[in-house]
């Protein structure tokens, strides 16, 4: 019995780059896991893009806890709060 391991990315590519900034803030629900079967990056790569792109407030964190990061696309409304 083999585990099928993918060859997810380390580093980003242009192209992966240009694809997770594009992609990612319309997604409804984005968690680590879903980025990484989408784009095929590393998971350490995807939660620092992910808290880069919170901080910049491209995206809005919903729960943070130790286990699992879910965060959620800005909308309109939620800018205006701020």
């Amino acid at each position: 019995k083999g585990k099928n391991r993918d060859d997810n990315k380390v580093l980003f590519s242009k192209e992966q780059w240009e694809r997770f900034n594009s992609e990612v803030p319309k997604m409804k629900l984005i968690t680590v896991s879903t980025v990484v079967e989408k784009l095929k990056i590393n998971a350490g790569l995807c939660r620092r893009a992910l808290n880069e792109m919170a901080d910049n407030g491209e995206i809005r964190a919903v729960c943070v806890t130790r286990a699992q990061r879910i965060y959620t696309r800005n909308i309109g409304e939620d800018a205006d709060e701020e």
